[in-house]
C-alpha cells in the first residue's frame, strides 16, 4: 500500500507572499514607477484657435467645401445636412464670418497680409473682382466654390493690421466691411444705394472691379468712430461708439429709418426716438430693423406687416422713423435682439428668449402668429436638473429660421428647413428649438437665407 504525503509550505514561506513596507519605503517604491506613467496629451488637428462648421445649400458654393469644379456640379453635392468642418479653417485663423444670399465672407489673419476671403455667388461682384484664365483673356467667376482672397484697395502706408476686419455684414448681393483703421469697404450690387455711393442707372455689377472705399471721418466725423456694420436685404446700417446709427440703401419699407420711403445712396445719420439714445446693437436680416440701447430698451423701424413693431389696432405696416417699441416693455432688460423676414426675437438679462410675429416661432406646429412676445421655456435650450445654470447668451436669425447659443456653447435651431440649413440631418421644418451637432463651442453664427456658418472654439 502506497501512502501519499501532502506537502505543506512552511508557515514562514507564507509571510513571503505579502511583503511589508514602511511608509517611507512605500513612497520610494512608488517614485520608482513615476517615469513609467504615460501622460495623455490630446492631439489637435491644427494649431488655430477657431474652427468653422458649415451646412445647408451647397450648390452656390457658399459653404466653400468643394475644391473640384466637376464634383461641385454633381447632384449629390447639392446640400449638406449636417454641420461639416471647413477645411479652409484648418489652414487659416478665421476671426469672423458673415453669410449673404448664397455667399459667405471670412475675416482671417495670415502672414501674407490677406485679411478677407469669400466663397459662393459672385454674380454682382459681391466677393470682389474674381477671374480665371490668363490675364489677357480672363473669364469672370460668377460662382466661387472655395474661399478666395478679396483684394481690398489700400492707401500708401496702410499696414496689414490696419486692414484686419473689425466688423462685416452681407446683404442679398452686397458686402460691407469695416477695418481696424475705421475704413469702410463696400462691394456688389448698388441698385438702391446700399453700397453708400450714387446710384448709376443700368450699372453693370458682374465682373466689376469697383470696391467703394469710405473714410470713417466722412461718415461720423472726427469725434466718433465706427464699431459695427449691419446689412439688411438691400440696405446698410453703421453703428458708432457714441451709439449713433447711419444708413443707406433701399427704403421702400422704411428700413433706412430716414423718415421717407426712398432709396438713398448717401450715408445719413438717422434720428427719431433713437436720436438721444446710445444704441449698442442693431439687427436686421431682411427689411425689419431692431435696435437696442445701453439700458436694454428696444427700438424698431421698417416692415411691420405682421405686427413685429406695433401690435395696436390702428398700427401702420411700414415705419420710416425709428420708434421705441411698446410691445417689448414687459420683457425686462433686453441684451440681444434679432429680426427676420416676418418675425422678431429678443433675449433678456435672465436668459429668456422671446419671439413674436409670423412664422415658425418655436412654440410648435400650431402657433404661427403672435403679436405679443412669448418666451420659450429654458429646458428647450439645455437647462435641466443636472445643468440648472445653463442659459442662453446670444440669439440670431435668417429670413426664415432662428437660432440661440447657450452658455455651454451649444447651438439650438428652429424654423424653415427647405435647404437643410438647420443642420439637423433632414429637410423637414423644425417647430421647436433643437440642438445642432457641432463639434465645438459656438462663438458666432451667421444665418444666410439657405445656409448657416458657425465660428467655433474646440471643446478641449
Amino acid at each position: 500500500m502506497i501512502s501519499l504525503k501532502v506537502w505543506q509550505f512552511p508557515k514562514r514561506a507564507n509571510l513571503c507572499l505579502s511583503r511589508q513596507y514602511t511608509t517611507k519605503s512605500k513612497r520610494v517604491v512608488l517614485s520608482q514607477d513615476q517615469d513609467k506613467i504615460k501622460n495623455y496629451e490630446p492631439k489637435t488637428t491644427d494649431a488655430h484657435t477657431n474652427r468653422v462648421y458649415v451646412w445647408g445649400f451647397q450648390e452656390t458654393g457658399a459653404l466653400g467645401l468643394q475644391t473640384n469644379v466637376k464634383k461641385a456640379k454633381e447632384r449629390y453635392t447639392e446640400m449638406v445636412h449636417h454641420p461639416t468642418r471647413l477645411q479652409f479653417s484648418n489652414n487659416n485663423e478665421i476671426t469672423d464670418v458673415t453669410a449673404g444670399y448664397g455667399f459667405t465672407a471670412y475675416a482671417v489673419k495670415r502672414s501674407d497680409g490677406q485679411t478677407l476671403f469669400g466663397s459662393g455667388l459672385n454674380t454682382d461682384s459681391q466677393l470682389g473682382y474674381q477671374v480665371k484664365g490668363n490675364k489677357k483673356d480672363p473669364a469672370n467667376l460668377d460662382v466661387i466654390i472655395y474661399p478666395t482672397a478679396i483684394q481690398l484697395p489700400r492707401l500708401q502706408g496702410e499696414t496689414d493690421e490696419d486692414m484686419q476686419v473689425k466688423s462685416m455684414s452681407a446683404g442679398r448681393a452686397h458686402l460691407v466691411v469695416l477695418t481696424q483703421n475705421g475704413t469702410v469697404f463696400t462691394m456688389g450690387n448698388n441698385s438702391y444705394g446700399q453700397c453708400g455711393r450714387s446710384i448709376i442707372e443700368e450699372e453693370r455689377y458682374s465682373g466689376s472691379a469697383l470696391i467703394n472705399r469710405i473714410a470713417q471721418a466722412d461718415i461720423c466725423g472726427a469725434d466718433d468712430e465706427l464699431v459695427a456694420v449691419e446689412c439688411g436685404q438691400d440696405h446698410t446700417m453703421l453703428l458708432t461708439k457714441l451709439g449713433r446709427v447711419y444708413t443707406c440703401g433701399w427704403g421702400a419699407d422704411g428700413q433706412t429709418g430716414q423718415g421717407n420711403y426712398y432709396s438713398a445712396g448717401q450715408i445719413t445719420l438717422i434720428g427719431g426716438d433713437i436720436e438721444k439714445e446710445r444704441i449698442v446693437r442693431i439687427a436686421c436680416a431682411s427689411d425689419c430693423v431692431l435696435a437696442l440701447n445701453e439700458k436694454g430698451d428696444v427700438f424698431g423701424w421698417g416692415n411691420s406687416e405682421y405686427g413685429q413693431l406695433d401690435d395696436s389696432a390702428d398700427a401702420v405696416t411700414q415705419i420710416c422713423t425709428p420708434r421705441a417699441l411698446q410691445l417689448t416693455k414687459g420683457l425686462g432688460k433686453v441684451k440681444d435682439v434679432a429680426a427676420g423676414g416676418s418675425f422678431c426675437m429678443a433675449l433678456n438679462d435672465q436668459g429668456l428668449v422671446y419671439t413674436w410675429g409670423f412664422g415658425i416661432l418655436g412654440f410648435g406646429p400650431f402657433v404661427e402668429q403672435t403679436s405679443k412676445p412669448q418666451h420659450l421655456l429654458p429646458p428647450l435650450f439645455g437647462r435641466n436638473d443636472f445643468s440648472n445654470a445653463t442659459t442662453v447668451v446670444s440669439i440670431g436669425c435668417g429670413v426664415f429660421h432662428m437660432g440661440a447659443v447657450n452658455s455651454d456653447g451649444d447651438l439650438f435651431m428652429w424654423g424653415k428647413n427647405r435647404f437643410g440649413h438647420l443642420g439637423l440631418g433632414h429637410k423637414k421644418d423644425q417647430f421647436f428649438p433643437f440642438k445642432a451637432a457641432i463639434n465645438g463651442k459656438a462663438l458666432k453664427v451667421a444665418y444666410g437665407v439657405d445656409h448657416t456658418i458657425a465660428l467655433c472654439r474646440p471643446h478641449i
